[in-house]
C-alpha cells in the first residue's frame, strides 16, 4: 500500500520561507518520479515542480528560482523548499508519485497523492 504524507505547511509572511516534506511508503522516492502540485480556492490544481528518479528537477515558471525540490533516499522523503513566498503562492500543496521514473506537469500522470498541506502567505 502506497502512502504519501505531507507535513510542514503553515502560515508565513510574504517574503518568508517554508519547507514541506513528503514521507513515502510503499514506493521509493529515488525510483519513482515525485511531483508537487498546489490548488488555491476556486482554482484548478497546478503543477509546481517535479524530480525524476535520476535527480533532474523541473519547475513551473511561477516558482522557478524560488522553490527547490529535493529528496532524501535514506528517509524515503521528498522535499519542497519555498523561499520568497508571495501571497499568490497560498494554496493546499500536494505531493504525488508516478509509477515510472520520469514525470510530467500533468496531474493525471501521477498515480499516488498525499492528503495535502495548507500554505498561507500573509501580505
Amino acid at each position: 500500500q502506497v502512502q504519501l504524507v505531507e507535513s510542514g505547511g503553515g502560515l508565513v509572511q510574504a517574503g518568508g520561507s517554508l519547507g514541506l516534506s513528503c514521507a513515502a511508503s510503499g514506493i521509493t522516492v529515488n525510483t519513482n518520479a515525485m511531483g508537487w502540485f498546489r490548488q488555491a480556492p476556486g482554482k484548478e490544481r497546478e503543477f509546481v515542480g517535479r524530480i525524476h528518479a535520476g535527480g533532474t528537477t523541473y519547475y513551473a515558471d511561477s516558482v522557478r528560482g524560488r522553490f527547490t525540490i529535493s529528496r532524501d533516499n535514506a528517509e524515503n522523503t521528498a522535499y519542497l523548499q519555498m523561499n520568497g513566498l508571495k501571497p499568490e503562492d497560498a494554496a493546499v500543496y500536494y505531493c504525488a508519485a508516478a509509477t515510472v521514473s520520469w514525470g510530467t506537469s500533468r496531474s493525471n500522470d501521477y498515480t499516488y497523492w498525499g492528503q495535502g498541506t495548507q500554505v498561507t502567505v500573509s501580505s
